[in-house]
């Protein structure tokens, strides 16, 4: 049963900004796999493992995000109104230290680090220049990361839907004409890709740095320097969350090894099929961030039974929206794939993998929001211990056991992820029901 009316309003007036740029981001992905996907199954799978090395970076600076907003919130909900934006600051000032010397050391060491993921010359090639184009935004990455957690943070959540679409249009745009050598410019070929999504972080960082001058002052953004607590707090709450989606994304990057000891087909449609998942969980995170709002504003007014409810809540209205999505994939498998792959093969082998991931990522919504409810209210590490306690002791292991030792390939290892995705949710509600979260203090 959903919530209450007033309930499921506040619920979609927090989360569906926030689901839109998610979606949008995710829909740029996908074409991004169309539009390489014409140029055949080596460039689809260098993006595929220059991508997800991306993620993998990226996920170093990602905790910035929770650790921002998990402060904000509750600021806001003590009713701070002139230090909320203290913590958007010391994100800020970590956002440049940490960045700058990983960007460089990424571009130093871009072939020795895709060589881990994947040994075909072919695919490695394109992987590397792709990524060296993207890692060059890492920056802008990270700060967009702080501005987002400061303003959904105070529920204004419909700033990032504006400005990511704004985003998405230059993205869309120089991606078209870098890949193909339209309107005059370079043919790049995958890499073009990859230079159309730098250049448009670097638009979206200079659009947030100037709506957060012009609307953030009053609470403190750039005019109050974070005292010592701020720094260990904000380091605090984002390091396990970046440690559980570094090793996370490490995870991932170890499926797309497990797959490319089966063969590079496989490796091309897991690059679908992952990012058609991806695509479909972001209703799921978007409602998660919502949820990590009204946890954490709930707690701030020590509303402990309301911050309890508005977890539950939230997974309601997450379920009936991911079953709703993933209704296409579960019943014609074939047409979807068809828009990515143009091998018979190819969509053959994807056909039963795709049903899955369908089943799977509505028997994750729990995970989903509760992990980000369990951000808000500060169980940073606990959250960590799970996801990563499941993914690396159980579903990798797994998954090279039934794929490759059982020979049992990509459709063997979507359904050991299957078991894996439903436990986890499984795991979490527990813990949101133990209620042990009521105690942490931000």
């Amino acid at each position: 049963m959903l919530p209450e009316p007033s309930r499921r309003h506040t619920i979609l007036k927090l989360a569906l900004p926030i689901i839109a740029g998610m979606l949008s981001q995710s829909l740029l992905n996908l074409i991004d796999a169309i539009l390489v996907g014409r140029l055949g199954e080596v460039a689809l799978a260098g993006v595929g493992i220059g991508g997800y090395t991306m993620f993998l970076v990226t996920a170093v600076l990602f905790g910035l995000s929770s650790g921002v907003q998990a402060q904000t919130a509750r600021r806001h909900g003590e009713g701070v109104w002139s230090r909320r934006a203290v913590a958007l600051n010391a994100g800020l000032v970590i956002a440049m230290l940490v960045a700058v010397p990983l960007t460089l050391l990424c571009l130093w060491q871009a072939p020795r680090l895709l060589a881990l993921i994947n040994q075909t010359p072919e695919v490695n090639a394109v992987a590397v220049e792709y990524f060296r184009w993207r890692v060059i935004s890492l920056v802008p990455v990270a700060m967009i990361f702080c501005f987002r957690g400061y303003w959904n943070g105070i529920q204004q959540t419909v700033i990032y839907l504006r400005i990511i679409l704004v985003m998405h249009l230059i993205n869309v745009i120089a991606s078209v004409g870098l890949i193909f050598g339209y309107w005059g410019l370079p043919t790049m070929g995958p890499a073009g890709a990859g230079a159309g999504t730098s250049l448009s972080l670097f638009v979206g960082v200079l659009i947030w740095l100037t709506w957060s001058l012009r609307h953030a002052t009053a609470s403190g953004f750039l005019s109050r320097w974070p005292q010592r607590l701020t720094f260990t707090t904000t380091l605090r709450l984002a390091t396990p969350h970046s440690f559980q989606q570094l090793w996370f994304a490490a995870g991932y990057a170890v499926l797309f090894w497990i797959l490319g000891q089966l063969d590079t087909s496989s490796v091309a449609v897991g690059h679908i099929l992952v990012n058609l998942s991806l695509f479909l969980i972001l209703p799921g995170v978007g409602l998660g961030m919502a949820a990590m709002s009204l946890v954490g504003q709930a707690m701030g007014r020590d509303a402990y039974r309301d911050a309890h409810r508005w977890g539950w809540d939230v997974v309601k209205v997450a379920w009936a929206c991911l079953a709703l999505l993933a209704l296409p994939m579960l019943l014609m498998p074939e047409r979807v794939l068809g828009l990515f792959l143009h091998s018979e093969a190819l969509i053959e082998m994807g056909r039963l993998p795709l049903r899955l991931t369908a089943l799977m990522i509505v028997l994750d919504a729990a995970a989903l929001v509760l992990a980000q409810a369990l951000l808000g209210a500060g169980a940073n590490r606990t959250v960590m211990t799970l996801t990563l306690s499941m993914q690396w002791l159980l579903f990798l292991p797994l998954a090279w056991l039934v794929g490759v030792e059982f020979d049992q390939g990509l459709a063997g290892i979507w359904w050991v992820q299957l078991g894996y995705r439903s436990l986890n949710s499984l795991c979490f509600v527990m813990l949101w029901q133990r209620r042990r979260w009521q105690q942490l203090a931000i």
